[in-house]
């Protein structure tokens, strides 16, 4: 029987993915736009038998999640911005000690309290480097309100498989607005479930996991003698190790290339009309959705435009920009930042083709006309150039 399609706001659908993939404990704090999925999950959690805390700030919330987490529940926060920035020390936490949890970060306009009912994308270098030390992360961006479900649900995959916290960026548009949507039933989706080291017990401090063997984390109180600490320590004992500068750079660089040396398996990328296309705009998030409209209506005028939209933000899609630096002349990248991702696109393309950045940091959406206009200028400035 399909299921049922239902109107859903997106900061809904996330809390519902939560459910869906297995998550049990939230804690945070009401921020603007991000409150509805604390609000929707207030009332979920108790009704699968989970836990829901409201909490005094911020820090609190991401520090409860990492402690849940390590007791073996799978567990979230939502926030926006300046919340996201009082998180970040836990965050890194949570990346040295490899704790699988996921924050989603609902952006809105900034610094500050900056613009707190508008959309905005300017977390994105903020999810990628807001913590110290070298780390590495996930982040996917959702651009629709079903793909606000089925991303939650991957990044509750995706932190338990690799043991990291894992980032689901929206924003104020894909958060409030509702479509009309069919969920994945359960038996449709696929749930990583929280499992225990395939080792003996006694084994257990003897074996130390490697970037294609990520060993799962033993929770607190469980057969497993397990030792958490922010300090950098030995991967096979646990046993902090700050003196030792081969322990730090053995730490260091795993918590990094665990990410990037499965980058294959974990980015996801969505290709439209791409096929033939000279010129390509390179879009994520609500920007996204202006985009594909903006490259309908220039393939029905005959233009040859596609669009390439990162699902994952980070790792930053490097082989597709690749792949698209070499089939087009241009690249136009809308961002509801200034080039945040447009210097990253115009440093992966090298020099291959020609960059266009348009930025827009006023509250306001990127609408498709604006994108028809900087499509209709590039194909004049290559017609008279």
């Amino acid at each position: 029987m399909p299921a049922e399609r239902r109107l859903l706001q997106g900061n809904e659908a996330v809390a519902e993915g939560a459910i869906a993939a297995g998550a049990r404990f939230f804690a945070g704090y009401p921020i603007t736009p991000s409150t509805e999925i604390a609000e929707t999950l207030s009332r979920r959690m108790p009704e699968v038998g989970g836990t829901f805390i409201q909490m005094e700030d911020e820090i609190a919330s991401i520090a409860a999640v990492v402690g849940a987490s390590l007791a073996g529940v799978k567990s979230l926060t939502a926030t926006s911005g300046p919340g996201f920035s009082l998180m970040q020390e836990m965050i890194g936490y949570a990346a040295m000690t490899q704790v699988p949890c996921v924050i989603v970060d609902v952006m809105r306009g900034g610094p500050s309290t900056g613009l707190p009912t508008e959309p905005s994308q300017g977390d994105v270098m903020q999810a990628r480097w807001g913590t110290h030390g070298e780390h590495s992360v996930i982040v996917l961006v959702p651009s629709s309100v079903e793909e606000c479900f089925t991303l939650t649900v991957d990044a509750f995959n995706l932190s338990e498989q690799y043991r990291t916290p894992v980032i689901v960026l929206s924003d104020a548009m894909v958060g409030h607005m509702r479509e009309a949507v069919a969920l994945p039933l359960p038996e449709e989706l696929r749930v990583a479930e929280r499992s225990e080291p395939d080792v003996d017990p006694d084994e257990y401090d003897t074996v130390m996991s490697t970037l294609d063997n990520i060993l799962p984390r033993p929770d607190l109180g469980s057969r497993f003698r397990v030792h958490v600490t922010g300090l950098v320590y030995n991967r096979r004992s646990g046993v902090p190790e700050t003196g030792s500068p081969d322990v730090a750079q053995d730490l260091g660089r795993y918590l990094r290339e665990k990410i990037y040396h499965h980058r294959e398996a974990i980015v996801r990328v969505e290709e439209f009309m791409m096929e033939g296309a000279e010129v390509a705009v390179f879009a994520y998030g609500s920007v996204a959705r202006a985009a594909r409209a903006a490259v309908r209506w220039a393939r029905a005028q005959g233009v040859p435009v596609g669009l390439v939209r990162p699902i994952t933000l980070w790792p930053l899609p490097t082989a597709a920009v690749d792949h698209m630096a070499e089939q087009v002349r241009t690249v136009i990248v809308p961002e509801m930042n200034i080039r945040q991702i447009a210097w990253e696109v115009q440093a992966a393309v090298a020099g291959r083709a020609r960059v266009v950045d348009y930025g827009r940091v006023d509250g306001a959406l990127i609408t498709p006309e604006q994108i028809k206009d900087l499509v209709k200028k590039e194909f004049h400035y290559h017609r008279f150039s």
